[in-house]
């Protein structure tokens, strides 16, 4: 048995961990852009993801993995057969983490459709690709700032919509395609088209860490896995559960989550005020911060939850010159929340002196 590094062991990387925690927990978000140097855990953490998530019921014999307890995400195919009577096999796992190769064609990607035998038989053969397979699962891109732009343009449609379409010669062929989207990049390599990043729904930036009592946790922890992988995965079993849990929890609190109008008025000015384009970012930080609550537990978005997802959801959307680094103004975001603090004064307090 291959034993997989506990998603809560994973030492600091907050930023990162909270972006993944709230993709799991809202697949609406459109996935995560991971930005970071070579060897700081950005692979470990997608699959320690996968590991920690609730196992999921499938169809059996469905190359799409469907949810046999819900048609209105089902493929045709199973469809049909739920209205011919037919009952679905049905079978237990854990949630897959496809990834996607960075020489990865679009036919590869999408599915390819058999246009011989629709024209001649007037049947659809569909040949699944990476989407097909997933769905419901994690996909993971490392180094998409290597892909292929249209590749990576069609993978961002896809988790978008939660549906791929594959159209050949005026036949088309339709199936679900919900997945969570995760991409990793080392910047020292090249950037993403800026059309490309603003379509990621958060992002993050991670560097090695630097304090030497941390560094030196990564040690212990790595070496004591690498040691027993399994006693070490037993150790954190009650993490992992408790973190299960509160996902699974999230998961169901979330349609109940109210966001009041003065957090919207303070997103918007916050996108303004930063300098953002578009509205993109105004409604990732909205559904990040109902994520946010979700995840805390509570049923009202607070001002906490705003300022916990302007760095993910605005990171990759400021506006900058060539060559500059990716950052948010600290100080200036202190500005914004706290114009907007004075009546709130007590539910906002973070210890800054305000010279």
């Amino acid at each position: 048995m291959k034993y997989i590094y506990p998603f809560s062991a994973i030492v600091g990387q907050e930023e990162m961990k909270k972006g993944l925690l709230l993709n799991a927990v809202n697949p609406k978000l459109s996935g995560i852009l991971i930005r970071g140097e070579k060897g700081t855990a950005k692979s470990t953490a997608v699959r320690a993801l996968a590991a920690l998530l609730p196992e999921i019921d499938v169809v059996a014999d469905c190359p799409f993995s469907c949810d046999p307890d819900d048609i209105t995400t089902m493929c045709m195919d199973c469809r049909q057969r739920l209205a011919a009577g037919e009952e679905l096999p049905r079978a237990r796992r854990k949630m897959r983490v496809v990834d996607l190769p960075v020489s990865a064609t679009e036919d590869r990607v999408v599915g390819t459709l058999d246009i011989e035998q629709a024209i001649k038989k007037g049947e659809k053969h569909f040949e699944p690709g990476v989407l097909a397979q997933a769905n419901r699962g994690i996909l993971y891109v490392d180094e998409v700032n290597l892909l292929d732009d249209h590749v990576v343009d069609v993978l961002l449609d896809s988790a978008a919509m939660g549906v791929n379409t594959v159209e050949r010669e005026g036949v088309s062929f339709t199936h679900p395609a919900q997945f969570i989207l995760v991409g990793t990049m080392n910047p020292e390599e090249g950037e993403l088209r800026p059309q490309l990043l603003d379509r990621f729904g958060l992002c993050v930036h991670i560097t090695g860490i630097m304090d030497p009592e941390l560094r030196v946790e990564v040690i212990r922890r790595r070496a004591a896995f690498e040691e027993d992988p399994e006693g070490f995965t037993r150790q954190w079993e009650g993490e992992e559960e408790k973190l299960r849990r509160q996902i699974v929890a999230a998961k169901k609190l979330l349609p109940e989550v109210e966001i009041p109008e003065e957090m919207l008025y303070l997103i918007a000015k916050i996108a303004i005020e930063m300098g953002v384009d578009g509205h993109r970012a105004d409604l990732v930080m909205m559904k990040a911060a109902r994520t946010m609550a979700a995840l805390a537990g509570r049923t009202e978005v607070t001002r906490d939850d705003v300022h916990s997802s302007v760095n993910l959801a605005l990171l990759h959307r400021m506006r900058r010159k060539p060559f500059q680094e990716m950052d948010i103004d600290r100080e200036k975001l202190q500005v914004i929340m706290g114009g907007q603090k004075a009546r709130h004064a007590h539910d906002y307090h973070h210890g800054h002196s305000h010279r």
